[in-house]
């Protein structure tokens, strides 16, 4: 592409002006019976200025270099040296424009000197002096085309690190994003879980205070249980936020909750009025651990939900390993489910606690599925691959 040229730019091509119009003058000196005079060493300086116009019109500066060689030939009587400023232009024209700009210029530039040969050399036309005038056209030409590419090669180098780099970023960029999401999915999983849990049984506690004292304390004995184990599994998620070099007095993370930490849940659902049914297969000891928190996630949620939609009713909970994926089902026996606009949607759910059960599963290549069971109640069915990572 055609550009003015920087400072330095302009100073060398100054001196290559001056350079080529000197190398001409001393090559009219030094050639019998040519003599030096003012309109020859005139020439010899116009027909190097093109130089000055290569890098801004690399097209025109070649053009006016092989027109002024007729000049050159015919008032200052030099064939040696004349050739300099066409061929620095035509170097010029296919570094800066490519292979195509210098076929074009070889297509016109061989015929003419052909034809300057013809009009004022005096040597025969097939002779070495007619290869040599030749090279001169064709070499400078073959390096501007390699320069070109060579440029065009590092550009699409650079160009390519800058991209891989530009992805990597985005890379990290969303991956940071997902991790984000799932601790507030984990976050809100813990919080959700425990609030419910604490609400309805502090309402049957309130309930049974003046009528069961002992089966009130046993209540708040429970809600005293299951905050703590709230926090501890609160502290272990956002543990994952810690800087690397914390504090070493900050609490050590626990371990994430697999499947096995279901039956844990059944003394909070009971307190609460929720009679669970649970059926662990004992294949899941040896599930990857990425699938063992995820259906540990999916089932507390939908227990939630129980909790918070159903009230007092029968739940089950079935996890079956079977042909490399993992099947989830948690049913309740009565209740309208999630609500409409609530914690989350009917049908196939549109609030946030299907929302991150959906979230979830699809994270490990699962899928999942909810609705009311055509018998009453609710149903919350997930499927995940075992060799998920």
């Amino acid at each position: 592409m055609s550009r003015p040229g920087t400072v330095r730019e302009r100073v060398v091509d100054a001196l290559a002006v001056v350079l080529c119009a000197t190398v001409m003058i001393l090559d009219i000196a030094r050639t019998p019976d040519t003599e030096l005079t003012a309109l020859s060493a005139g020439t010899a300086v116009l027909a190097s200025l093109p130089i000055l116009l290569r890098r801004r019109a690399p097209v025109l500066a070649l053009t006016v270099a092989m027109l002024l060689i007729f000049a050159v030939l015919s008032f200052a009587h030099v064939y040696v040296t004349i050739a300099g400023p066409a061929m620095i232009c035509a170097y010029t024209l296919a570094a800066a424009r490519g292979r195509r700009a210098a076929v074009v210029a070889a297509a016109l530039g061989l015929p003419l000197v052909v034809l300057i040969l013809q009009v004022y050399s005096p040597h025969g036309y097939v002779s070495w002096d007619t290869a040599k005038n030749l090279a001169f056209v064709a070499i400078p030409l073959a390096l501007g085309v390699a320069a070109h590419d060579r440029r065009a090669y590092t550009e699409a180098l650079v160009d390519r690190a800058e991209s891989a780099e530009r992805t990597r970023e985005e890379e990290a960029l969303r991956r940071v994003g997902e991790e984000r999401l799932r601790i507030a999915r984990d976050v809100h999983d813990v919080v959700a879980h425990a609030m419910v849990a604490i609400n309805v049984q502090a309402g049957v506690g309130a309930h049974l205070l003046d009528r069961d004292p002992e089966q009130a304390r046993s209540t708040l004995r429970e809600i005293k249980r299951v905050s703590g184990a709230s926090l501890d599994d609160l502290r272990s998620v956002l543990g994952l936020l810690r800087e690397e070099g914390a504090e070493a007095a900050v609490a050590p993370v626990r371990p994430t909750q697999g499947l096995a930490g279901i039956e844990d849940l059944r003394d909070g659902l009971g307190s609460a009025g929720v009679d669970l049914d649970v059926d662990l297969d004992p294949a899941i000891g040896a599930l990857p651990a990425a699938i063992d928190a995820t259906g540990y996630r999916i089932v507390q949620e939908a227990l939630t939900n129980v909790l918070r939609h159903a009230g007092p009713t029968t739940a089950r909970v079935r996890v079956a390993h079977h042909d490399d994926l993992l099947l989830i089902e948690v049913e309740n026996d009565r209740g309208r489910g999630p609500a409409p606009g609530g914690h989350a949607g009917a049908g196939a759910g549109s609030g946030n606690g299907l929302r991150g059960m959906r979230e979830r599963a699809a994270a490990v290549g699962g899928s999942f599925e909810a609705g009311p069971r055509a018998e009453g109640g609710w149903r919350v069915a997930a499927s995940l691959p075992v060799g998920a990572s």
